[in-house]
């Protein structure tokens, strides 16, 4: 058996307050699904915690139309720091969240009408697409894109995450672990200019090597249907390095933490990593349960100290309050759950 990268399963975004944060997500994200909500120490995080380990409320927040979820993840003993100042195109760590829209115009008009911080207005993206930035009330900067990559129709605007842009100090030095270990071996353009579509956001307005990349290989196993198909897209500056978004703060407090990979075969994972010079600095060894839902999880950090995240399940809750778990170790690593099994995760959706 080998190493299996199922897709992109969650981003960690950390707030001061995560009901408020989730209730907005809903309502423009559709992100109404909570597959697990936690509380509990963060005690194997503790070296990127001030070597203190820390309470943390958890909500693992999923569309089910498809595409990644969001891990809103909120100190409980403590009071998350924000950023010095702001965070500036090809600052390094992650910078932009990209969530996929069915009619990218609808979504925009609606957006525009509900007064949301839209940062630019509908452009084309270096590959041709229809797209545009907004910051959410917590400043946090999200990409909304075109896709025709869904799990199921509910007809609301919005997925999930399609992907996210990453500051990054050497992009060749990057494209090691993203390409090469992650399987974005697809590089759709690789260009240096000063781009119309950034122009408006902070720090936009300069010379900027961007290099979009997505995967060739169809994914297959456990949930990759509903988390569908990602891209990254690594962001590097010409005129000066960028600043890193998390210097001299923890993870937890406010922003973009990590991104995690839904994996099957972790110790094979583990071994390539290891080769490659991105040894794992957090690994649960086993079964880490997270409440309602279980696995083995691990972190490595990108070249530039970005944290990435691998989560291979071994349980999560279909029916919570029927005590309906799913057990995933003994499943075929190559079949992908059915699809009505994973529509089942549907009938805990918050009303709001």
């Amino acid at each position: 058996m080998k190493k299996k990268i199922c897709g992109i399963q969650q981003i960690g975004i950390a707030y001061k307050d995560i009901k408020e944060s989730w209730k907005w997500y809903r309502k423009y994200f559709g992100m109404n699904v909570p597959v697990f909500e936690d509380t509990a120490e963060a005690a194997l995080m503790k070296q990127y915690t001030g070597n203190e380990i820390h309470l943390r409320h958890a909500i693992l927040a999923m569309n089910m139309q498809g595409g990644a979820g969001f891990e809103l993840w909120q100190f409980k003993n403590r009071t998350p720091s924000n950023v010095t100042e702001s965070i500036k195109i090809g600052d390094l760590g992650i910078q932009i969240i990209k969530i996929k829209s069915r009619d990218i115009q609808k979504t925009y008009k609606f957006f525009e009408y509900e007064k949301l911080d839209l940062k630019s207005k509908l452009i084309s993206s270096e590959d041709g697409k229809l797209h545009f930035y907004l910051q959410d009330p917590f400043g946090n900067l999200f990409e909304i894109i075109e896709s025709n990559n869904w799990f199921c129709n509910d007809k609301a605007l919005t997925g999930g995450v399609a992907g996210l842009t990453i500051g990054v100090s050497n992009i060749n030095e990057s494209l090691k672990l993203y390409k090469d270990i992650l399987g974005y071996d697809e590089i759709i353009f690789d260009r240096k200019a000063i781009f119309e579509d950034t122009k408006n956001l902070d720090g936009g307005n300069t010379e900027l090597r961007r290099v979009l990349l997505r995967h060739s290989e169809i994914k297959s196993g456990g949930f990759s249907k509903l988390l569908g198909n990602t891209e990254i897209e690594l962001i590097e500056r010409i005129d000066k390095q960028g600043i890193k978004i998390y210097k001299n703060r923890f993870w937890g407090d406010s922003g973009f933490i990590h991104v995690c990979f839904d994996v099957i075969g972790m110790k094979y994972l583990k071994e390539e990593c290891t080769k490659a010079g991105f040894n794992f600095t957090v690994d649960s060894e086993d079964s880490f349960d997270m409440g309602e839902a279980a696995g083995h999880f691990s972190y490595i950090e990108d070249p530039d100290g970005t944290l990435i995240e691998f989560v291979e399940t071994h349980k999560v809750p279909i029916i919570k309050k029927l005590g309906l778990y799913l057990n995933m170790k003994n499943r075929n690593p190559d079949r992908n759950l059915p699809d009505w099994m994973v529509k089942m995760l549907g009938l805990t959706k918050v009303k709001d």
